[in-house]
């Protein structure tokens, strides 16, 4: 079977090209600018308060924060990126975004230890900066810019360690547990799920300390505080959700087969009349019916009503091919396709509907798009 890509979408650009670092590609998402528009706005003015006098240069020295968050960021995504290209796995791009950023993978064949090596290389690149940064304080002089902004350098990489190392998906230290699971199950996916939902625990944790712990003290909760922790716990939990999600469909995609999941069909000869095709229909009930060519190739399928509207007079001389619905070109697959390999192959034909063929080259079945999206899902699976 031959069947030709379908062209490659246009894809949008995710934010500003930095260029490449060691070859790969950085890019500056969108989303960047809104967080360090932020970080301008609230840090400015206590840069003011601390330094009088500073005047704008107070929302210089804010913006020279953001830039050095930044650069934290990209370490953190080179560290994975740099650690990952040791074990051969080829890097797409970093991004960095208004979460802080993240690192893409093309397909690559991993290890339990591997990808906790990867996870774990960017948190430990922070402990590193946090190390350099407190060593360069230790020559500055309290109470300038420089310190001021040295010390900030130095948190925020702690934190981003800190927060990081948590053992839950989406989180770096989330390998952790998905090794773990995975090493013992033998399983990648189940380990993922355990880990997404390690990291649903961890943001109900999170918020119940931020609400629950000023309660414990006789004060309330800090709303600025309360709103950082409910947007950071949607992003997490988000990014939780998804990682399951995606491992539950990489689950069942060992059970998914186009012998399993196609309708049964049966294939009449172009040029069969429509009397002959009501006749076979009446015999197989609940098959469809699939036109093939004069190499046995599948050209059509039979849509009923329109073979049923056929007046009776008619129908010993009318062609079944004037009642069917043309497929695309080479949409057919071998009954034995499954899993990923049936995925991709479908994904680069045409249409909706293939014909399912056996080893002689027969048609067995009709294979329907809906079908195999609602088995990867498992949403409305059909019944084996």
């Amino acid at each position: 079977m031959s069947n030709s890509p379908k062209p490659a979408r246009a894809e949008a650009s995710p934010g500003l090209s930095l260029g490449r670092i060691a070859g790969i590609p950085v890019v500056l998402a969108w989303s960047w600018f809104v967080i360090t528009l932020f970080i301008v706005v609230v840090f400015g003015p206590r840069v003011g308060a601390a330094f009088p006098g500073i005047g704008l240069g107070a929302y210089a020295v804010a913006l020279g924060y953001a830039l050095l968050l930044a650069v934290s960021v990209l370490i953190h995504e080179l560290a994975h990126a740099l650690t990952a290209r040791a074990f051969r796995w080829p890097t797409t791009r970093i991004v960095l975004n208004l979460w802080g950023g993240h690192t893409q993978f093309a397909s690559f064949n991993a290890s339990p230890g591997r990808s906790l090596l990867v996870a774990l290389a960017g948190p430990a690149a922070n402990f590193v900066l946090a190390g350099l940064g407190w060593g360069i304080l230790q020559v500055l002089a309290p109470g300038t810019v420089s310190y001021l902004l040295t010390t900030i350098l130095v948190w925020a990489n702690l934190l981003v360690a800190l927060f990081n190392v948590l053992p839950g998906l989406p989180l770096d230290g989330g390998r952790l547990v998905e090794s773990a699971v995975w090493k013992a199950t033998g399983s990648q996916e189940k380990g993922t799920v355990a880990a997404g939902w390690a990291g649903r625990i961890i943001v109900i944790l999170l918020l119940g300390v931020v609400v629950g712990l000023p309660l414990l003290q006789g004060r309330g909760p800090d709303l600025a505080v309360i709103l950082i922790a409910v947007v950071m716990g949607a992003f997490l939990w988000m990014g939780a959700t998804t990682a399951i999600e995606n491992a539950r469909m990489r689950l069942r995609l060992p059970a998914i087969s186009a012998g399993r999941l196609q309708q049964r069909a049966i294939g009449l000869p172009a040029g069969t009349t429509v009397l002959a095709a009501r006749r076979l229909l009446r015999e197989n009930q609940g098959a469809a019916v699939v036109v093939t060519g004069a190499a046995g190739v599948p050209e059509a399928v039979v849509d009923e009503g329109a073979l049923l509207a056929v007046p009776e007079e008619a129908a010993g001389t009318t062609s079944v091919n004037a009642t069917a619905r043309r497929l695309a070109a080479g949409a057919y697959v071998p009954e034995w396709a499954e899993g990923q390999e049936l995925v991709q192959f479908l994904a680069r034909l045409e249409g909706s509907e293939y014909a399912v063929i056996d080893r002689q080259g027969a048609v067995t079945g009709l294979l329907h798009q809906r079908t195999v999206v609602q088995a990867i899902t498992g949403k409305g699976t059909p019944e084996s």
